[in-house]
């Protein structure tokens, strides 16, 4: 995101902090489905010159279905000035991860657990990542997965996701979804990808190393890649630390061709 964005997004987060209904979540990200479709009138809501009273006026016109809780952080973020349209609608639907986690603890993890689901099956990964599928059959598809096997909320967003990729893969979109999640509840999330298994005792002296770094608890998922020969591969949000035997023999591959 750029800066202006950032600030607005924090500056948004604050409407978070009053009592807000379960469904919020859901409903801002039913905003972000609709300003998707709607570039006429996501260029209003992001336009840094249309005073935000304006913008929170249109707010109340176009979103009548909205909870007052769910109306009250979309105007907390049409009235930021935000560096494009979609950022804008990477806000709201930010904001709406961190609603449904502040609702339901666990949404990290159950976004996890889809994801883990989804990579497991190659034919379904295609299926639900299809850019030229019908996002509401790819929807449908999701729930009749994972009903009964997620949390309503967390189902929510896996079918949102499913729906609406806005370009990324499904995978890393559940897997950026959770972090968000992981965040808001106060912790960082570490997706550790290595060769073969660890043991348990390897796992706890990585989290805890891991914590020191980030200076808070660290959720750690683990992703077993033969690929990788050796060696670990570590994301924690932005940063990426790759020390695997692949990436070294990459190296040294890309240096002998120079």
């Amino acid at each position: 995101m750029g800066s202006a964005s950032r600030e607005a997004l924090t500056a948004a987060k604050g409407a978070l902090g009053g009592r807000l209904g379960k469904a919020v979540g859901s409903e801002l990200l039913n905003a972000a489905a609709l300003l998707g479709g709607s570039p006429a009138l996501v260029a209003s809501l992001a336009d840094a010159s249309l005073p935000a009273s304006a913008k929170a006026e249109l707010v109340g016109k176009v979103f009548t279905g909205l909870s007052a809780g769910a109306r009250s952080v979309l105007t907390a973020a049409v009235e930021q000035s935000w560096s494009n349209s979609e950022e804008f609608i990477d806000g709201i639907e930010e904001l709406g991860f961190r609603a449904q986690s502040l609702a339901e603890p666990g949404l990290a993890d159950e976004l996890l657990a889809a994801a883990s689901v989804i990579e497991s099956s190659h034919e379904l990964e295609l299926e639900l990542g299809n850019k030229l599928g019908d996002p509401a059959a790819k929807a449908k598809l999701a729930e009749k997965i994972f009903s009964g096997k997620l949390a309503d909320g967390a189902l929510g967003v896996v079918s949102y996701l499913v729906a609406h990729p806005r370009g990324r893969r499904v995978n890393s979109a559940l897997r950026a979804g959770a972090r968000v999640a992981a965040d808001q509840g106060g912790s960082e999330l570490a997706t550790v990808t290595v060769a073969a298994s660890l043991t348990a005792e390897q796992q706890q002296r990585l989290a805890t190393l891991l914590e020191q770094t980030a200076g808070r608890a660290v959720k750690v998922t683990t992703i077993v890649d033969p690929d990788l020969i050796g060696g670990v591969r570590i994301q924690m949000a932005d940063d990426v630390i790759d020390g695997s035997v692949r990436a070294r023999l990459e190296d040294l591959r890309q240096r002998l061709a120079a």
